[in-house]
């Protein structure tokens, strides 16, 4: 009797498996796929499942493609890789009619996440930061039919202590909740209270975290407590204008008139990584400035331009906007 390789002895049992399978076809994205089952000369088994990831290749292209085109003028090169992820993350969750989150974001990416979603079919978008005037908000995106609602992804914190001797800046609270170790995106607004404290927005899940690890802000003990959203205080922020004449736009000319530090002691914070341009770490000390640009300071504030005008000189004429 002649002996039977390993794979023609197989072959019955395989067929019988896949027989097996109540329904041997597959959906994806609207087309269905049969598979079917043969054999070569040698034994081995062939699945058409090659076209099929072939498809798929294919589709994650035409994904990338299509976002690249969607992104196509977005106007803060620092956010377009965010704005690239938020963007896929909105169609995936628009293909598996589900909904998903995006950490707090700040106004330029938010921004430009909202312009390209309007293009987009079947997604639908919810922005939230806690009140109406939040600067920092949460995105929820997902398909018409699975969004219905405003999710409850935003949480609200108090901090109190004795304030009265020691105020504390929102830089001093900012920086003793991040001390704690979370991530700037998991933080919403900061709403300073004055001697009372302040109230601050977070993610839900890291409430517990925070009332336990919080214990001081500055050198002042705090007691930190969940709060609901509607009992914010919420007061606009102060500001002072003023205006100042220089030669050009540029960052190192504009910031140092307007936080009242030398160029050479702004470079040296550039350098640093401490000095932002609409919330994005700017590197160059060159970079030129417009009206409605946000500058901010870490340990200095933040100051916004204003109206600027060309004088009879060819200088500039710039309004600037401190936030107190």
């Amino acid at each position: 009797m002649a002996s039977m390789s390993f794979a023609a002895a197989a072959q019955p049992f395989l067929k019988r498996a896949v027989q097996a399978i109540p329904n041997p076809s597959f959906i994806f994205f609207n087309h269905k796929f049969n598979p079917s089952l043969s054999f070569t000369s040698s034994g081995f088994i062939i699945f058409p499942y090659y076209k099929f990831s072939i498809g798929i290749c294919h589709l994650a292209q035409a994904v990338r493609g299509e976002t690249e085109v969607l992104l196509k003028g977005a106007g803060e090169r620092g956010s377009i890789e965010e704005v690239k992820h938020i963007i896929e993350m909105a169609k995936r969750a628009s293909i598996r009619r589900e909904v998903l989150h995006t950490d707090f974001l700040t106004p330029p990416v938010l921004k430009e996440s909202m312009m390209v979603i309007e293009k987009l079919e079947d997604v639908t978008a919810s922005v939230q930061g806690g009140y109406p005037e939040a600067e920092r908000c949460r995105l929820s995106v997902g398909h018409p039919e699975a969004l219905t609602t405003d999710p409850d992804i935003v949480a609200a914190l108090s901090i109190s202590g004795n304030f009265g001797f020691q105020p504390c800046s929102h830089g001093d609270f900012l920086g003793s909740i991040l001390g704690t170790g979370i991530v700037r995106d998991k933080l919403g607004d900061i709403l300073l209270q004055g001697e009372k404290g302040a109230h601050v927005l977070v993610v839900p899940e890291l409430v517990d975290f925070l009332t336990m690890s919080l214990e001081k802000v500055g050198k002042v003990p705090v007691t930190c407590k969940k709060m609901p959203l509607i009992a914010l205080e919420y007061e606009p922020p102060r500001i002072k204008s003023f205006k100042t004449v220089e030669a050009s736009m540029r960052l190192d000319a504009i910031a140092s008139a307007g936080f009242k530090i030398s160029r050479s002691k702004l470079v040296g914070l550039i350098s640093n990584g401490d000095v932002r341009v609409n919330w994005v770490t700017v590197s160059k000390n060159n970079t030129t400035l417009k009206s409605g640009d946000m500058i901010s300071v870490s340990g200095k504030g933040r100051l916004k331009i204003g109206e600027v005008n060309e004088t009879r000189k060819g200088k500039f004429a710039v309004e600037l906007i401190q936030f107190l």
